[in-house]
Parts: structure tokens; C-alpha cells; sequence
């Protein structure tokens, strides 16, 4: 499995219209992201996500968004601004070692990670800061594209999650050309 990191300007193709029409980022949220929530989103790029995210949690809500390129993180933080949603999300720089959210503990309602674990040079490291941060009984929505990722590379990352104390729900979204599953912190 491939540690290499996304090039930042791979970030503009990844907010091409064409992906929200093969990947409709509201109608695969909004059976998790409510009003209100804290949500966690590990490696936004430039906020494909995050923006319905942004707007998901509503006015009393907020999106911590984390990635290691500052480049992703800057774009990501005028697009908020330009869809007047910047005051709901919280854009922050990490790195590889770690997501930086420990001030989250037992704060986050739902977590996102999409297309970026495999990205990552420890799994178990990604899985353990994430369960840290969810509340018991949060859920997480992990997809990995299968272009990148095989089935075997996905189960270890399954049993990663299983040793991080994330269990498997029944629950395997159907998302376009990914592997799903939906996890919830025990």
C-alpha cells in the first residue's frame, strides 16, 4: 500500500462538478451529519466535503478539517469565506505524526475519512486519535478508493479501527468506486 500523499494540485481536479455528479457529497452525509454536530474530517483537500459539511451542521455547528499541506488548507479556507461558511469551520494545519485534534477528546459526533488513510504510515497511529476525539457512540464513515486500495488493504485498515476500539456496523454505504464501512466508537 502507497504512503505518498495526494499533490495539492490534484485538490482542483478533486472538486470537479463531474465527481459531485459520481459522488454527491449532501446525499452521502446527510444520514450522519446533523444540525449542531462537531464533525471531525481528516485530509479535506479543498473541501469537497467539507463545505456540505459546513452546511450540514448548520449555524450551531462546526467542522474540524485537518491536512498537511498548508496549500489545501489555505483553499480550503477561501472557499468557506466565498460560501459564507467560514465561521463553522475550523481549518487546521498537521502533520503526519499526528491530526493534532487532541483539544477534540471526546468532542466529535462524526468523523469522515475519505480516500486518505492509505495515504497515511500508520493506520492504527489515524484510527487511535480518531477514536480519541469521537464521543462513545459516534460514528465514523471510512471509504478508500479501490483503485487505490484492494480489499485485504481494506480489511487490515477495518481491523485497525477494531483495535482502536471503533467497532464495524452492519452498515456498508454504497459510494462509487470506494470500499465503505460505517464505525461507531465503543
Amino acid at each position: 500500500m502507497s504512503h505518498r500523499v495526494c499533490p495539492w494540485w490534484i485538490g482542483y481536479l478533486l472538486l470537479s462538478p463531474l465527481r459531485r455528479w459520481m459522488q454527491d457529497p449532501v446525499e452521502m452525509l446527510r444520514p450522519y451529519v446533523h444540525a449542531g454536530m462537531t464533525v471531525l474530517e481528516p485530509g479535506p483537500g479543498m473541501g469537497f466535503f467539507t463545505i456540505p459539511l459546513a452546511q450540514l451542521v448548520g449555524n450551531s455547528g462546526r467542522v474540524v478539517a485537518v491536512d498537511l499541506q498548508a496549500r489545501m488548507i489555505a483553499a480550503l479556507n477561501r472557499r468557506a469565506e466565498k460560501l459564507k461558511v467560514a465561521e463553522r469551520v475550523d481549518a487546521r494545519v498537521t502533520s503526519r505524526e499526528t491530526l493534532g485534534v487532541d483539544d477534540l477528546a471526546g468532542r466529535v459526533d462524526f468523523a469522515l475519512a475519505f480516500a486518505m488513510v492509505h495515504e497515511l504510515p500508520s493506520s492504527s497511529r489515524f484510527f487511535e486519535e480518531v477514536s480519541q476525539a469521537l464521543k462513545p457512540g459516534a460514528f465514523l464513515l471510512l471509504a478508500e478508493p479501490r483503485g487505490h486500495v484492494n480489499e485485504a488493504a481494506f480489511e487490515a485498515e477495518l481491523a485497525a479501527a477494531a483495535n482502536a476500539g471503533l467497532a464495524l456496523t452492519k452498515e456498508r454505504p454504497e459510494i462509487r468506486r470506494c470500499h465503505a464501512a460505517v464505525l461507531t466508537k465503543r
